[in-house]
């Protein structure tokens, strides 16, 4: 019921909500939640990362590149590279991270 505990908990939450769906020793699925506006501030990947938007609409952004991904979109996420994530509307992503 992870999906449905983060959209409940976005209700009152003033920054975007992070919590694992699935993971073992080599790789781990995380679920995102945002309210509209919210952004995951700058930040690096550690692990070969995909981010999958399952609802709504997000601004992934690189030092001067901006991508809009909207529901079903799929973005790699390079490892070491600075990013931040903005949600343009209310939204859900799934995160994907490998160590290969």
């Amino acid at each position: 019921m992870i999906i449905k505990q983060i959209k409940e908990e976005l209700k009152l939450a003033k920054k975007p909500i992070a919590k694992s769906l699935h993971h073992n020793t080599s790789f781990r699925v995380l679920v995102l939640g945002f309210r509209k506006g919210m952004v995951m501030k700058s930040h690096t990947a550690k692990w070969p990362s995909k981010l999958t938007v399952l609802e709504g609409s997000v601004s992934y952004q690189e030092e001067k590149e901006n991508t809009v991904l909207n529901q079903y979109d799929e973005f790699e996420i390079p490892v070491g590279i600075t990013h931040s994530v903005e949600a343009n509307e209310d939204s859900l992503c799934l995160l994907t991270q490998s160590d290969d």
